[in-house]
């Protein structure tokens, strides 16, 4: 190897004090205690002798096929065709930018474009723009979008809401001056709908997922969105939309907004991002005027050729500055196009066999778990169930990653009141050997706890 791995440690000193920090550990004391790790690599070795090195770091992590997982919770494994990953990494797609040049971005736009009518066509709604961050990120741009439309400062959500979305919108919220209210959910894990009757006088907005949290399917979803019309609040619906081959679109049952995570189709699990949450509305013109992030729209150029441009730019900020309507710059394109393809190759049949072979999974997985724990909420489940056990829960994960398997998520953190609980979670691609495995597993860590 005529080339050498050259690490900057002998520089580090000099570094830090040209940017006053005497530490590492100073220069990043935002960050949480046990977070950060250097990898301290000998100096003066070739670049292959590192890759050794590195490869055999990385050898200490397994796969979701060497190790199955039921975490979920918002993250899952869904089989991704191969030609997706091939098509994305074609240098037109992989190297571009915001097409901020629309003459020389057409085939970006046009990827784009075909991007927002899968997704419209998807959630029952006319206009959608060209991608968010993620789901979170939707979230807290719809909360803001319904406080702008209706000049009200409170959003509801339900409680049974991911812990890491609710940060999120806690985030995005805060500048603004919008207050949050949970709605509690009832004894089936769902919207309690009279609660919400008691507080959604004088609401922005009302949001709510199908399915929730828990991995239940809201059963009064279209009374939840005629709560919300009779307060004159826009209803926001957070669909996932792998279930949307098998379940209702949002804009069929009076969804103002729907948003949700583009990024379950076409793009890996990758420890959590990037992501590309869609976001949509209804054809609206005031409510377009206030929709955050790019929207691509399609025309005709002087000499009447089909052609591709951003549309209503002047809501952006590259025009309105501080008066934009989001501060949107490097959305997830390459992670929406992925997302394009993938829902394409399935198109309406494929997108239906999809949602029905993970609800099968799910009811297999609930039937089998209810052997070894207790099932939280009745109703329907799509991918993710609560299970409780009589035993700590974190007993139980260490022995199942023991036992090579990766167990849920665990409730008790930020839902105490489900006790010790988790979150497991199945997909297309959960295979019923892997159910079985863990049900045996929890079976004998159950047993051996009780002795």
């Amino acid at each position: 190897m005529g080339k050498h791995y050259i690490p900057n440690s002998a520089h580090k000193g000099e570094m830090l004090e040209e940017i006053g920090f005497s530490s590492t550990e100073e220069l990043f004391s935002d960050v949480p205690r046990g977070v950060l790790k250097e990898f301290s690599l000998p100096e003066g070795k070739s670049e292959y002798e590192v890759f050794l090195e590195m490869n055999r770091i990385l050898e200490k992590n397994r796969t979701v096929l060497e190790m199955p997982s039921f975490l979920g919770a918002g993250t899952y494994f869904h089989y991704i065709p191969a030609h997706v990953k091939y098509l994305i990494e074609r240098s037109e797609f992989l190297t571009a930018y915001t097409p901020y040049q629309p003459e020389i971005s057409q085939g970006m736009l046009q990827a784009l474009f075909e991007y927002q009518s899968l997704i419209g066509e998807l959630v029952g709604l006319e206009v959608v723009n060209a991608s968010m961050y993620d789901w979170g990120s939707a979230l807290g741009e719809a909360a803001r979008m319904a406080a702008r439309f209706t000049r009200k400062s409170r959003f509801i959500v339900p409680k049974a809401l991911s812990p890491e979305k609710r940060m999120t919108l806690e985030t995005y919220v805060e500048g603004a001056g919008i207050e949050i209210e949970y709605i509690p959910w009832d004894e089936n894990g769902q919207v309690d709908i009279e609660k919400l009757k008691e507080s959604v006088e004088g609401a922005a907005g009302v949001y709510v997922e199908v399915p929730n949290f828990f991995g239940l399917i809201e059963e009064r979803v279209r009374a939840i969105g005629e709560i919300a019309h009779d307060a004159k609040a826009l209803f926001i619906v957070g669909a996932d939309p792998t279930s949307l081959g098998i379940l209702e679109a949002p804009g069929n049952y009076g969804a103002d907004i729907a948003i949700g995570e583009a990024a379950f189709f076409g793009n890996p699990m990758n420890f959590g991002g990037p992501r590309a949450g869609f976001f949509a509305v209804r054809n609206d013109k005031k409510l377009i005027r206030q929709m955050p992030g790019r929207i691509i729209g399609m025309t005709r150029d002087g000499e009447g050729r089909r052609a591709f441009v951003m549309a209503l730019q002047t809501r952006e900020q590259h025009i309105r500055r501080a008066k934009a309507t989001s501060n949107i710059c490097s959305n997830e394109a390459l992670v929406a196009v992925a997302a394009a393809i993938h829902l394409a190759t399935l198109g309406p049949k494929g997108l239906r066999e999809l949602g029905e072979v993970i609800l099968k999974n799910t009811a297999y997985f609930k039937k089998r778990m209810g052997e070894v724990g207790e099932i939280l909420f009745d109703g329907i489940n799509f991918k993710d169930v609560p299970v409780g056990f009589e035993i700590p829960y974190d007993v139980l994960h260490e022995r199942l990653l023991e036992r090579g398997i990766h167990g849920g998520y665990y409730l008790g953190k930020h839902f105490p009141e489900l006790g010790e609980s988790a979150l497991f979670a199945v997909t297309e691609t959960t295979r019923k050997e892997w159910v079985d495995g863990l049900v045996s597993a929890l079976g004998e860590i159950i047993n051996e706890a009780e002795l």
